[in-house]
């Protein structure tokens, strides 16, 4: 396997019978031996642009992996591993098979035998896919993905049909298999972009909003869409304070402010400002807390969430910290 380094810059536009025109228009890089995850809402393009990236759709600009241009390339001669979110398994064949798919079109693949033991399938491979379980199935693909020694590896949403346990174990062993494969993960799933990633790309209608490593993207959000993407609270917000803003914006309504739930401190010692608890749902370790609050310019409240460990009561007014260091602000 030669990783290596792939680099992207792709249009493809896609119609579809009565509608207008999609275009999926995006630049990325991908280092070698680095798991870039794409992560982005149903429709925004993900999986257009792995398969594009895979050579299934006409597309201007390029494809160039380690140098190499491929895209003039047909997809089964770009030494690219694909997995497909609904396995795409051949029903009619055994597992084993099933792996040694690629032997057909790739010289020098993998012993099947011996990946379907690394991903700790062995005991199925004379078994056929219809008698397996999503996980069973998924880690069937990703060892035939694997055989064929790729030289980049395309995710597409391979965990979003599994149950949270069987999700979980799969996402554990990825963190292992990924490690010094060049690959593209694509997924609408914050918890796995950021125990996956290398590096996030945030997608949305067809073009890459912001790309950077997780602690960048989830942090510091580039606009108030990835904010609310990635998880944070984005609030309205206007300019009281000098500081270094100029004299026009002090009172402008035309901002507003981003902070994630889990940088929020209820009860604090000394509070910004006061809300009202209108829900508490237990999530995993914590409580995500959903509150309300009034604001000095609107008069609608504001909801916001946050989370804690000893949560308050539904009806209760609390005080809420805003560590400041925290509040990524946008201009719109």
């Amino acid at each position: 396997m030669n990783p290596g380094r792939l680099d992207v810059d792709v249009r493809a536009r896609f119609t579809a019978d009565g509608t207008d025109p999609f275009v999926v228009d995006a630049a990325l890089s991908v280092a070698e031996g680095e798991t870039l995850v794409v992560l982005g809402p149903s429709g925004s393009g993900k999986s257009l642009l792995l398969e594009t990236i895979a050579g299934f759709h006409a597309h201007e600009g390029a494809v160039v992996h380690d140098g190499r241009d491929l895209t003039d390339t047909p997809p089964e001669k770009r030494e690219f591993g694909f997995v497909f979110q609904d396995y795409a398994l051949f029903p009619h064949l055994t597992v084993r098979e099933n792996v040694d798919f690629g032997s057909r079109y790739h010289a020098g693949t993998a012993d099947p035998d011996d990946l379907l033991a690394e991903l700790g399938v062995a005991d199925l491979a004379d078994r056929t896919p219809t008698t397996l379980s999503g996980g069973e199935r998924q880690r069937v693909a990703l060892a035939r993905s694997l055989a064929i020694h790729p030289t980049a590896l395309l995710l597409d949403e391979p965990l979003s049909a599994l149950d949270v346990p069987t999700r979980q174990a799969l996402r554990a062993d990825l963190l292992d298999l990924l490690d010094g494969v060049t690959a593209l993960y694509v997924t609408h799933n914050r918890s796995t972009a950021r125990a996956l990633g290398d590096r996030v790309a945030v997608m949305h209608d067809g073009e890459l909003l912001q790309i950077g490593t997780s602690e960048e993207v989830f942090e510091s959000p580039a606009s108030p869409f990835v904010a609310r993407f990635t998880g944070a609270n984005v609030l309205p917000a206007t300019v009281w304070s000098t500081g270094d803003t100029a004299a026009g914006d002090r009172g402008s309504a035309a901002s507003s402010v981003a902070i994630r739930p889990e940088h929020l401190v209820l009860d604090p010692a000394t509070p910004d400002c006061e809300a009202t608890v209108e829900r508490v749902v237990r999530e995993d370790a914590a409580f995500r807390v959903s509150l309300s609050s009034a604001t000095r310019t609107r008069s609608e409240r504001v909801a916001f969430d946050a989370f804690c460990d000893d949560p308050p009561a539904v009806g209760d007014t609390v005080g809420v910290g805003v560590p400041t260091e925290h509040v990524t602000r946008f201009r719109e």
